[in-house]
């Protein structure tokens, strides 16, 4: 029954996605024919807005596919594969449940229902231009991306295949690594919503090459679209990594791993394209360059998905060997044949007829920012993906570290957090030395502060301490954007939250919640101590300034998922911490589970290496201290929080539109708000459909 009715759902959605691309099709076609002959469009009109329902047909495929699976995997309906390989009646509600993407099969289904909510938000959003062929080519796009993904779950990566055979009576359950930790519920869809939410921006960019409207109507019909699939993908980057460092035992948050890098990729170029997009918007630049960056975004989720899911890469995150990776590496190979093929046609109509009158301007700073977020996605895309070509070529396995990644990526972030202070303090086109003096001297006496704090709190180190001086520095300069912001939004007559909301106000508080994370990270990894004790009941030993006292094992904890042997650990004779050991029945060897104090200041993280073999033996505990890992999960959740805010519509203010030759002085009045860039308010976007 489920078999049936999840094939039934993913059939529904493949028809509803290629009757749609061709429904479409043939519209846009009838009415290129009808306007090229000077005849009446109505007819070619009325197929486009008979395409919008489409969507909805897919949507309810995808649904109707999930309801399926979630059925059969709660009821452990074993005649399912995928039920029988990764389901288990020991298994709890919650992992049984986010099994549906624990595997390949699963996370395909979870992948294709969040392009179909994509798909009927934006048939939805613009369902009053679905005659208008940007609108029409950016769903039939779409359409054709949820084609693909339909289609591999009926052909290599099919979830509702069933069992050969006898029906067993139980499964293995999840992977024991991802029924260990609560955030294996969240943190993947998460991910998903991050990377599949950028197909809706891709597939604007890709209607305005093919219709040639390349001025800037079709970024603000995208704008949000793009900040929210790039929020969802931040959120879900900070829950993996607090994923890794709860689970995983090793004390730390970010690996360099190459499926960490896969989703890191994508968001580099997006966190590009979202601050080079407003140079367009203001002066009309960077045309090229931002639907590059755009179209890169989309083609390096297609990559990210392949290097996930087709098993070429050796990793925690990664699924075994699937026969869907000639078909993902295919489907990226189109993608960017296809994006290319379109900018070449287009060349002659994409340049820009804005141009940098100097480099220490806004839009100056803006481009120094992309070239360095570009430098950084080579940096890892090529630590990532060299191994795999030098493999694919000769058959010689390679392994590209920590150290190449650290020492590579240091600088560039480094230069990051001083673009990050300095570019919103400067004004657009042009910048006296008085005006830098003025606006960046609290800004530079926040990164002196910051420095000779850490100093006199003991901070040692060159990268670290620049680390802490430019964090410092950029935080100063976005606090004062704020309260600039503020300032001339209660001189309005409004409230304090109004001049905090918008896109540039949520920006200044997102780039506060990168320099915590930025300096929580630097902390961490230069001020990590460690070490394995070996101690009896009633033993202490001190680290890193902190006492731990062994206390003893607690007795077996058995339940049908796992059996826990936790040990009890006090910390600085406060409080009583449980690492623990964990045996799955199907499992081949132990899983650990650490125990962490955490306080604003440091972490001690304890782990149970090694149980004593007897009543009263000695147990290996792992302590390890850092300082000021939980400002990275606070600066994550800062980060979301400044996403919101720049999502929510602020005040629209009317200016009048400056001619090419205009000043500075001449495009907006003197004062705070031209220093706040629209304190409290954002820029009115130009004319365009469903904006």
């Amino acid at each position: 029954m489920n078999a049936a009715l999840g094939t039934a759902g993913v059939t529904l959605g493949l028809a509803g996605a290629v009757l749609g691309v061709v429904v479409l099709a043939v519209g846009l076609n009838r009415r290129r024919r009808a306007l090229a002959s000077g005849q009446e469009a109505a007819g070619a009109e009325a197929l486009l807005h008979l395409g919008r329902p489409f969507a909805w047909l897919v949507l309810a495929g995808a649904v109707l596919a999930t309801v399926a699976m979630e059925i059969a995997l709660v009821t452990h309906d074993f005649s399912l594969t995928y039920v029988a390989e990764n389901g288990s009646r020991a298994t709890p509600l919650l992992y049984t449940v986010a099994s549906l993407w624990a595997a390949l099969e699963g996370s395909i289904i979870l992948w294709a229902l969040v392009l179909a909510g994509f798909l009927a938000a934006v048939a939805h959003r613009f369902r009053h231009q679905a005659s208008d062929p940007l609108v029409a080519w950016a769903t039939l796009t779409m359409l054709a991306v949820a084609v693909f993904f339909f289609a591999l779950m009926l052909a290599p990566a099919n979830p509702f295949t069933t069992v050969a055979g006898a029906v067993p009576a139980d499964g293995p359950g999840p992977n024991p690594l991802l029924q260990n930790h609560p955030l294996m519920a969240i943190h993947p869809p998460l991910l998903y919503l991050g990377y599949v939410g950028f197909t809706v921006p891709f597939a604007f960019a890709v209607a305005a090459l093919v219709t040639g409207r390349l001025d800037e109507g079709w970024l603000a019909a995208t704008r949000r679209w793009a900040l929210a699939a790039w929020g969802f993908l931040t959120v879900g980057i900070v829950l993996g990594a607090w994923w890794s460092y709860e689970v995983l035992g090793w004390g730390g948050f970010w690996a360099w791993d190459p499926v960490e890098n896969a989703s890191f990729l994508p968001w580099l170029t997006g966190t590009a394209y979202i601050h080079s997009v407003m140079v367009q918007q203001r002066r009309g630049m960077l045309r090229v360059w931002n639907l590059s960056l755009l179209l890169a975004t989309f083609s390096l989720t297609i990559l990210g998905t392949f290097l996930t899911r087709s098993g070429v890469l050796d990793s925690v995150h990664s699924f075994t060997e699937s026969p869907i990776g000639p078909w993902l590496l295919s489907f990226f190979g189109v993608v960017v044949a296809v994006i290319l093929g379109l900018i070449a046609w287009r060349g002659d109509r994409l340049r820009a007829p804005g141009r940098i009158d100097s480099p220490v301007s806004r839009e100056g700073a803006f481009l120094a920012n992309n070239v360095v977020f570009a430098a950084f996605a080579f940096v890892v895309l090529l630590g990532t993906v060299f191994p795999l070509v030098v493999e694919a070529l000769n058959g010689e396995r390679l392994s590209v570290g920590t150290p190449y990644f650290n020492r590579m990526t240091t600088p560039l972030g480094l230069a990051l957090l001083f673009l990050m202070a300095v570019a919103p303090a400067l004004p657009w086109r042009k910048a006296s030395g008085e005006l830098l003096r003025t606006r960046l001297q609290w800004p530079a006496w926040g990164g002196a502060g910051a420095v000779a704090g850490a100093v006199l709190l003991g901070a040692r180190g060159l990268a670290p301490l620049l680390a802490f001086g430019l964090g410092g520095f950029a935080a100063a300069g976005a606090l004062r954007q704020l309260a600039l912001s503020v300032r001339a939004a209660r001189r309005r007559g409004a409230s304090v939250v109004a001049g905090l909301v918008g896109r540039s106000s949520g920006g200044m508080i997102v780039h506060l919640g990168v320099v915590l994370v930025a300096v929580a990270f630097a902390a961490a990894s230069a001020y990590l101590t460690g070490e394995e004790v070996r101690l009896v009941p009633g033993q202490s030993a001190t680290v890193a300034g902190h006492t731990v006292t062994y206390q003893g094992m607690n007795p077996p904890a058995e339940t049908p998922q796992k059996t826990v042997f936790s040990a009890r650990v006090q910390i600085d004779g406060a409080g009583v911490y449980e690492p623990a050991l964990n045996r799955f029945p199907n499992a081949t060897q132990t899983i650990g589970t650490p125990s962490v104090r955490t306080t604003l200041t440091d972490d001690v993280y304890l782990t149970l290496v090694a149980m004593p073999e007897e009543p009263g033996d000695p147990a290996l505990i792992g302590v390890l201290v850092q300082p000021l890992v939980a400002w990275l999960w606070i600066g994550g959740g800062v980060m979301a929080l400044g996403t919101l805010l720049a999502l929510w519509p602020g005040e629209r203010r009317r200016r009048v539109p400056a001619s090419p030759a205009a000043s500075p002085a001449e495009e907006r009045p003197a004062g705070e708000v031209d220093d706040a860039d629209d304190a409290g308010g954002d820029v009115p976007a130009p004319a365009v459909v469903g904006s």
